[in-house]
């Protein structure tokens, strides 16, 4: 009976003991495999050149982290990070969207969230803590100064007013009945934050918007279009608390905010002009003179889109942007371009009826869009609603056809009846370059030198700083 007993254990134990091997066997091949695929990532994104970040950014403390994966799992964007020698590390720094979900996540707290490498950024301009440029006065706001994501947006402005409000409390601007406080160029949502805080800190202002209505970035974007907007403040408005919006509703609250605080808003004011004239700035738009002790540009990033240079692309089925795709059904549709715009082109071109979508980009595979739009396209490619042509470049276009080179090597002719071209625009900085706004990468002239003074030679040509007719990042 002992023995049988004793028999019985040893078979329970044996069993327990299988039962422990395979799955402890098992974790620890999945998690070979997923340090061997984490590692081949890194190596791939340094390739690519897409491990560096564009803005927001998670910087990683390697003597805290303990490699949980915490961050990983938190991670909307799904591949920002990965485990590489048992360290969280950054691997598409480009898709990072700087929300923080992984800071928050980290249960040593060996994240932080902060700024990427913007002052080596030759396409941003140089700031001080308070959004001020080199250039006394005139203050950045928004996507223009290289942060995406609307809350930042909304952050940025809000601070770039306070800042403002406490130079004037100082009594380091001097006060004049004619002269505005400040100016703001752009109504999105950097734009607006800063009119709401003006506003509540009573100083005198005008928002001046090229547009006839107002959302700035947001209303150039495609129809019904996610929003991803984090909780915010807006005084004193109150918190904006959910964590998306529609393209629609969101403008519908900005135009809510906007009419319960009266903001002072111009549309169809395209800014041409600033120069600087008697201790204030004079900002011209659409025959207009404004001036102001201050100017807070509230800029979208892209300006003028950028053209392919190819023949034909002067036909009128060429597009730069596209706003509703409802009004393309059962046409043979090719879009250009790689990065989010021309990812959620396609994927709204391909979910109305009968229609032929096509997807040409210069590169081997997709790097550098969200994480949702990866698996939404991954998904109408698998269907063969969508199809990626890679490593592709448009060389003519006619009425009734594309013809591509692909693979750098080989013609191919393709039936068409629609162009939308997303490849990015021309950022609208002529004007700040002018009026000697300096961006990251420049070396200063000297310690001593002094920014250039427009009163001597108005700044008249400002066209770029108004042109900004399309989406941008988020």
């Amino acid at each position: 009976m002992v023995e049988i007993l004793i028999s019985q254990q040893g078979l329970t134990w044996s069993t327990s003991l299988i039962v422990v091997l395979v799955i402890c066997g098992g974790y620890l091949l999945h998690c070979r495999r997923r340090l061997r695929n984490d590692a081949q990532r890194k190596d791939e994104a340094i390739r690519l050149g897409i491990d560096r970040p564009l803005g927001q950014f998670p910087y990683i403390d390697p003597l805290r982290c303990t490699g949980c994966s915490a961050c990983i799992l938190a991670c909307p964007e799904g591949d920002v990070l990965g485990i590489v020698g048992g360290t969280a590390v950054v691997i598409n720094g480009l898709r990072c969207i700087g929300i923080g979900a992984c800071e928050e996540a980290c249960p040593v707290g060996a994240i932080k969230v902060g700024i990427g490498d913007l002052k080596s950024r030759e396409d941003v301009p140089l700031l001080d803590d308070r959004l001020q440029t080199n250039l006394p006065g005139v203050f950045i706001a928004g996507e223009l100064g290289g942060l995406s994501l609307v809350s930042n947006a909304v952050r940025q402005g809000r601070t770039a007013v306070a800042s403002i409000a406490g130079q004037i409390a100082q009594g380091s601007s001097v006060s004049s009945p004619s002269v505005l406080d400040l100016a703001i160029v752009g109504a999105g949502p950097a734009g607006l934050s800063a009119g709401l805080a003006a506003s509540t800190a009573g100083l005198s202002y005008v928002i001046l918007e090229r547009e006839k209505d107002l959302g700035g970035t947001v209303l150039n974007y495609p129809r019904r279009k996610m929003v991803l907007t984090q909780p915010v403040d807006l005084p004193p408005w109150g918190k904006i608390s959910k964590q998306s919006y529609e393209k629609e509703d969101l403008l519908t609250l900005f135009q809510q905010l906007a009419d319960e605080a009266d903001l002072e808003i111009r549309f169809g004011e395209a800014v041409t002009g600033l120069a600087r004239s008697n201790g204030h700035y004079l900002i011209e738009s659409a025959g207009r003179t404004y001036p102001a002790r201050h100017v807070l540009l509230a800029l979208g990033r892209r300006g003028n889109p950028r053209k392919l240079g190819v023949p034909g692309e002067e036909l009128p089925k060429v597009m730069y942007r596209l706003i509703d795709a409802r009004s393309y059904r059962g046409q043979k549709a090719l879009v250009v371009g790689g990065g989010d715009s021309a990812i959620e082109a396609a994927i709204a071109l391909a979910r109305e009826s009968a229609n032929q979508v096509l997807l040409s980009y210069r590169k081997e595979k997709l790097v550098r869009i969200k994480q949702k739009n990866q698996k939404a396209i991954e998904r109408l490619i698998a269907k063969g609603t969508v199809q990626p042509i890679f490593s592709s470049q448009v060389e003519r276009i006619t009425p009734k056809s594309v013809r591509l080179r692909v693979s750098s090597q080989k013609m191919t002719e393709i039936d068409n009846d629609y162009v939308f071209v997303s490849i990015g625009g021309k950022l609208p900085f002529d004007l700040l370059h002018k009026l000697g706004v300096r961006f990251g990468g420049e070396k200063p002239q000297s310690q001593t030198a002094k920014p250039p003074n427009p009163a001597e030679s108005p700044i008249k040509d400002g066209r770029e700083l108004s042109d900004r007719p399309a989406p941008g990042n988020r």
